[in-house]
């Protein structure tokens, strides 16, 4: 007799079963057998991870919750059910993620002198160094918006990072909050390398923090703090209702950008005023509420070991992959291949036998086409590469 493995008991949501893996990448950044640069990298990894997952797949549970679907999947989960455990692990998760920035890398970088300074801990030199950053690099990049009756509340950009400003007027008799929201220049680097030390760095928010209230002049700046949104990114394209796809996409991408924000993260240090403004002005339920005890979105942990000089030590050492010989561009592959197939396994095979394959396809003229599914292209990317350096008949 056959069993039926038909019981809802017998699986895993799917998207708890991914939190469930970005548990795992979280352990890699605990694990002290790994070095501990790699260590911070992965805890950005985990950051860069989990943005996604929620621009995607929590913004697809949130939608379907908005239009009260309440099938199940075949875990017996509802669309709201999957959102509240979600949100409830993720918290969870969250505060695990911060845990090992606090109290485990950033003490265990301080002792290999890797500093990552508030603005109190600053030498004199330091600040010296700051305030000119601050007046002759960064303010003319910083826009105050005013928020009030006459002034609508400016739109906040997916994944940006702002800070929410409580002001009082200096000339006022009476002591009434006014609002602002400055939005941190997405063109200068998160973090700053600071003089005096070989690596002393300061986050970007520290210093315009610092300075603020060179921004607001006449007024007192009683609050300020950090957050984030996390807006629907996901793009919604019925390919058989349309009948120019790549119009659809270009509008579903212009649409997305204002999709409606699906995690707001804010420095646990904001006061309950500012937080139920956000709340408010956002729209955002309180279970995607995030109170972050440290700097909000640390995937800037991610580009730190680069801009960390010495301490290789503290790396992965060098890992070149193998290139067989018979795939290198000193030989005719298409020859090769004729004689025996090969198989790869990257990363201990060299990606290179890929790349040199299809550069030897692209100059071939026998060659008379070359379809490939290319995922996430990067910018200095080998194979687009190629198609640069060919005459530009072949090229087409």
């Amino acid at each position: 007799m056959v069993k039926k493995y038909d019981k809802d008991t017998y699986f895993k949501n799917r998207e708890l079963s991914w939190i469930d893996f970005n548990g795992r990448v979280l352990e890699e950044a605990r694990d002290a057998n790994n070095p501990l640069l790699e260590r911070v990298n992965f805890l950005g990894i985990t950051q860069s991870n989990v943005d996604e997952f929620f621009m995607v797949r929590v913004a697809s549970l949130s939608k379907m919750v908005a239009v009260k679907i309440t099938s199940t999947d075949a875990s017996g989960m509802t669309p709201k059910a999957q959102l509240e455990d979600i949100n409830k692990q993720e918290h969870d998760m969250v505060a695990k993620r911060y845990s090992t920035y606090n109290r485990s890398l950033l003490p265990l970088l301080n002792k290999e002198e890797i500093r990552l300074l508030d603005f109190a801990a600053l030498s004199e030199e330091q600040i010296d160094f700051c305030q000119n950053y601050f007046e002759n690099e960064l303010s003319p990049f910083l826009t105050p918006m005013a928020v009030d009756s006459s002034r609508p509340f400016p739109f906040i950009s997916n994944n940006s990072l702002n800070l929410a400003v409580r002001l009082q007027d200096s000339l006022a008799k009476k002591n009434t909050n006014l609002y602002a929201i400055v939005r941190l220049p997405e063109n200068f680097s998160r973090l700053v390398k600071l003089p005096g030390g070989d690596n002393d760095f300061i986050l970007l928010e520290e210093i315009i923090k610092a300075y603020l209230s060179q921004l607001f002049d006449g007024y007192q700046v009683n609050e300020a703090a950090c957050f984030r949104v996390i807006r629907d990114m996901d793009l919604d394209v019925a390919e058989k209702d349309s009948s120019d796809l790549l119009k659809a996409v270009q509008n579903q991408l212009k649409a997305r950008e204002h999709g409606g924000v699906v995690r707001l993260e804010v420095e646990n240090s904001m006061s309950a005023d500012l937080q139920k403004r956000l709340l408010k002005k956002l729209a955002v339920n309180q279970h995607a509420l995030y109170q972050i005890n440290g700097p909000i979105d640390l995937a800037f942990l991610k580009k730190w070991p680069h801009l960390i000089t010495g301490h290789d030590d503290l790396r992965y050492p060098p890992f070149l992959g193998f290139l067989d010989p018979a795939l290198s561009m000193d030989n005719n592959i298409f020859q090769s291949i004729q004689q025996k197939d090969f198989l790869l396994q990257h990363p201990y095979d060299s990606f290179d036998a890929v790349t040199n394959f299809i550069h030897q396809a692209a100059i071939d003229p026998q060659v008379l086409a070359i379809k490939m599914t290319l995922y996430r292209v990067s910018g200095n990317s080998p194979i687009i590469n190629i198609s640069d350096k060919l005459p530009k008949a072949a090229s087409k």
